[in-house]
């Protein structure tokens, strides 16, 4: 079987595209699907300052185009997503909640709300009430999820992720990796089918 790595962060909308796709391409192709919650901005403050520069300093033409994509692949993909009123979010106890559902086998629809409530429905997802909900309806233990997330054994668990992510080339969120080759972005998922296929 092999191996699909899926290196995430909620607050980016590239990944939200393709963690709406990520388990049915390793399903398709009978891929062992490992979730790896990171942080973004750990990357960008490391390797990827060019980001920062890039939303001080937009291009304007390009910056035009980067919104007609982004909604041409949600309608693409069949999902909502909308301009947050708070933007960037700070995702760091979003993502470190992401292990807690893991270890319930709520990884899934836990990051789907997560992703739903930011991307659509304008939610501030670095506030505990927003995250309490999410919780709620997925089905977590409120007291466990906000004891966790804020421990170091969950902070060292998601800095890990990041760090590792780093080792590795990566640069930012959605990177996937087949059988230790890097893919990054949502539009690569057809070279990681293609990669799996092989």
């Amino acid at each position: 079987m092999a191996k699909l790595e899926f290196f995430y962060d909620c607050s980016s909308p590239w990944t939200y595209l393709a963690f709406t796709k990520i388990e049915e391409v390793a399903h398709r192709h009978r891929a062992d699907l490992v979730w790896k919650p990171i942080l973004v901005g750990g990357l960008f403050n490391t390797v990827n300052p060019s980001v920062y520069e890039s939303r001080a300093k937009p291009v304007p033409v390009k910056a035009k185009y980067y919104t007609k994509d982004l909604r041409d692949w949600a309608n693409f993909y069949g999902i909502k997503i909308g301009n947050p009123t708070v933007f960037p979010v700070n995702s760091v106890k979003a993502m470190r909640g992401a292990f807690v559902a893991h270890e319930h086998n709520l990884i899934s629809r836990y990051s789907r709300r997560v992703f739903e409530s930011y991307w659509g429905d304008n939610r501030d997802i670095s506030q505990d009430d927003v995250l309490r909900d999410i919780v709620r309806q997925v089905g977590l233990d409120e007291k466990e999820y906000f004891a966790k997330i804020g421990s170091e054994e969950y902070k060292a668990k998601l800095r890990a992720n990041t760090e590792e992510l780093i080792e590795r080339g990566g640069f930012g969120s959605p990177t996937m990796f087949v059988e230790g080759s890097m893919f990054f972005g949502n539009d690569r998922l057809p070279l990681v089918e293609h990669a799996l296929s092989s």
